[in-house]
């Protein structure tokens, strides 16, 4: 091999390493994370029964009524959505805010009875879902997740280019462990085999949790979440985007529809009480009495075929419109419906058909990354993924511990054979063009590499 590329087969390498020691903890938090949501509707029906299930009636109350109960039960909150029944035997649910907390109250149907409450940030699957978003420290935990996904995709490629099997029969070790191998020996195999046929896998759950970023995810989002101008211009708009109405804790409308603008009430102009819009929406859970019911609601979004798991957001403001949406299951069965809060009129009427190509690309993947599409045997597959992931993490952590310069943090020694570039580097700076964040720190990284680390004497090479 030539000394030029030599010199960049050691920076690849010196790079996949260090990428490792800062994407793998993210992986470990990631898999542990997404194991606990994976399996949110099992685990909730197992942890809170009592809140979840009721006896089925052949009598309900209606959605106004069982607002009624919970303004009884629960004066001082103020309503941020509600919940229609998911089933015959299932509770209704509204949330709301309460002296700076926001809670779920779980009520019976048909009786209007409370049957608990819940924090809807400190449970959970909200810890476990805020922590796989955001860390739980907002935007710089959001960024820090763009950069170790980014950074993973860099990992994953460099890893396959390092170790691709280049001659003869070497598939051991690659495509399957190596016989009789112990030691660091059975763990490089480990990581390389993982790694190797979960690569695939790793690469779809990247991408896709990459469209849920706070920087890449929105110009993307922006870039390719387009409807029908006809859609939109006939209603007036408000200022805030529909992914106002998303939050690290939980999912309100889908991907697809998070940069499309929110439409507007129109307030009466005659006989109109302006007084009374301090009872209503977030500022109270009593409803306006110049609001349509919230029965009223409900009725359109059965009338429109709504699958059931909606939820519905009220009106913020004298301008601001009741949203029902589901972020379905099955994405074929998203809906995003705003109506006007005074007449009735629906506004806006989204669904599957009116996506365009990628964000159905988009709102699939994400659904295939959730584990929601195919009931438990898809929960079950995408739970052995997860298994992949953190033994790929934890192996890659074990393998450079093992392998590492004493006493320095230092990438291990170079193997004895060293493959020709053709293209690896192009492929670098693909990935940074694409991924703005992870461009940039490579820039960074780069800076750092070539004034520090390529400075050091070169580790002797090593066979393996």
């Amino acid at each position: 091999m030539k000394n030029h590329d030599a010199s960049h087969y050691q920076r690849i390498w010196r790079w996949h390493f260090y990428a490792g020691l800062f994407v793998a903890p993210f992986l470990i938090l990631l898999s542990l994370t997404g194991m606990v949501y994976l399996f949110k509707p099992q685990l909730d029906n197992l942890m809170y029964p009592e809140l979840m299930k009721v006896e089925p009636s052949a009598q309900a109350l209606s959605a106004d009524q069982l607002l009624a109960k919970a303004v009884i039960a629960m004066p001082d909150a103020s309503l941020r959505k509600y919940f229609p029944p998911l089933a015959p035997d299932a509770s209704a649910q509204i949330v709301v805010d309460r002296q700076g907390s926001e809670l779920t109250l779980f009520m019976d149907p048909a009786s209007g009875a409370l049957l608990g409450t819940m924090d809807n940030k400190w449970n959970l699957q909200a810890v476990a879902r805020a922590l796989h978003a955001e860390l739980m420290i907002g935007t710089t935990g959001d960024r820090l997740i763009e950069l170790a996904a980014g950074w993973g995709i860099v990992l994953l490629i460099s890893g396959l280019y390092l170790w691709w099997p280049r001659k003869g029969p070497g598939v051991g070790g690659i495509l399957w462990p190596r016989a009789g191998q112990k030691g660091r020996l059975w763990w490089r195999d480990l990581h390389a085999v993982v790694g190797f046929w979960g690569a695939g896998f790793l690469l779809l759950l990247l991408l896709s949790g990459m469209t849920w970023t706070g920087f890449w995810g929105d110009q993307f989002a922006n870039l390719w979440n387009r409807f029908p101008a006809a859609m939109w211009n006939e209603v007036p708009k408000s200022a805030p985007l529909a992914r106002s109405l998303n939050h690290a804790h939980e999912q309100t409308v889908p991907w697809a529809m998070e940069s499309t603008p929110m439409p507007s009430s129109q307030p009466a102009t005659e006989g109109h009480d302006h007084s009374a819009m301090g009872h209503g929406g977030h500022e109270g859970m009593v409803m306006a009495s110049h609001r349509i019911p919230l029965q009223q609601v409900v009725d359109i979004a059965s009338e429109r075929k709504v699958t059931p798991g909606y939820s519905i957001t009220p009106p913020s403001g004298e301008t601001g419109v009741y949203t029902i949406a589901i972020f379905a299951d099955d994405p074929r069965n998203d809906a995003t419906l705003h109506i006007d809060q005074y007449s009735g009129k629906v506004l806006a009427d989204v669904r599957w058909q009116d996506y365009g190509p990628v964000a159905k690309v988009v709102e699939t993947g994400v659904m295939l990354h959730m584990g929601k599409m195919y009931g438990w045997l898809h929960q079950l597959v995408m739970f052995l993924i997860c298994l992949m992931v953190l033994l790929s993490a934890l192996s890659g952590l074990w393998i450079w511990w093992s392998r590492r310069p004493q006493g320095r943090l230092a990438a291990p020694p170079l193997p004895a054979k060293l493959p020709p570039m053709r293209g690896a580097i192009a492929v670098l700076v693909l990935l940074g063009i694409a991924f703005p964040l992870v461009g940039a720190s490579m820039v960074v990284i780069w800076l750092l590499d070539t004034l520090i680390f390529s400075r050091r004497p070169a580790g002797m090479t090593q066979a393996g």
